[in-house]
């Protein structure tokens, strides 16, 4: 991402396609409560204008996947990434098993946008948003961030975002970093507890009832003990992604890099050892340059 575009953002907002994203509908009387027992978050606070942010977790409560969910006639409409497709439409049809409901892949029916203004400066911006999605439907989403919306628009829609700039998928990738989102599979994989990424008030609900990997999680909220947890950090240090951090000993992996568009520095995000000092960690082994502004 280059300083001129990191400005225009900061100042204007942005626009992103997300049309490759996996789109998935689940229909029937039992929907609502089917995917509330498969995911993370209240399926019944789903809404036609809002995404509601969840995990499909496995028996451990490890990330199989983090979806937005929204309503929509009578029906259940969620995304996720691109390569999640195949394997979270098997995860899904596997649980369904006398449950009335269907699950249909419309991953081609729809284009999916995210976009989002400058802060303090929504109002004329959204007009123009909410007009996109004219046939279709506006959510109100942060999913980078910021408060932004999701439009889910025909196939064949033409949408026209004005001056807002439209970023590219390394852009996004860069921007996403830059605000501290974990993504998948970078930092949300097989390997994660949702609370080690901290999504405990974004993704998930503690009250809601039983769920596949639900007994695991509420064990990791009462006793506030997990393996690792995600750490953002700015640093000098010519790091990249799968490099290991020490103390004395290895305690965790730098999980995604960019650089800052303004500070020319390392910006990136890690999963570390639960407890370890962030003050102290080096790149490599013990000896290797210091992991700084972390």
């Amino acid at each position: 991402m280059t300083p001129e575009l990191y400005q225009q953002i900061i100042a204007h907002g942005a626009a992103v396609n997300l049309s490759s994203h996996a789109k998935l509908r689940l229909t029937g009387a039992d929907r609502t409560r089917y995917l509330n027992g498969q995911v993370t978050n209240d399926v019944r606070r789903a809404k036609t204008d809002a995404t509601l942010y969840a995990c499909v977790t496995d028996a451990k409560g490890r990330i199989a996947a983090d979806i937005h969910i929204h309503a929509l006639d009578e029906s259940l409409l969620l995304d996720a990434e691109p390569d999640l497709r195949e394997p979270l439409s098997m995860r899904l049809e596997r649980y369904i098993v006398a449950d009335d409901v269907e699950l249909t892949d419309v991953t081609e029916d729809w284009q999916l946008w995210h976009v989002w203004s400058a802060a303090g400066a929504p109002a004329r911006n959204e007009s123009l948003f909410l007009e996109q999605a004219a046939p279709a439907h506006a959510l109100r989403s942060t999913r980078y961030g910021t408060p932004g919306l999701d439009l889910w628009l025909p196939a064949a829609a033409a949408p026209d975002f004005g001056a807002l700039p439209i970023l590219t998928a390394a852009d996004l990738e860069s921007w996403r970093i830059l605000q501290h989102i974990p993504r998948w599979p970078h930092e949300l994989n097989g390997e994660t507890f949702p609370p080690e990424a901290g999504l405990e008030s974004t993704a998930m609900d503690f009250a809601k009832g039983c769920y596949i990997g639900q007994e695991v999680l509420s064990r990791i909220k009462t006793t506030g003990k997990m393996p690792r947890q995600l750490l953002s950090f700015e640093s000098t240090a010519e790091v990249k992604a799968g490099d290991e951090l020490w103390l004395d000993k290895a305690v965790g992996t730098i999980t995604s890099t960019t650089r800052h568009p303004v500070s020319g520095h390392k910006v990136g995000l890690a999963m570390i050892r639960q407890g370890t000092p962030k003050d102290s960690l080096h790149v490599g082994c013990s000896t290797g340059p210091l992991l700084l502004g972390s």
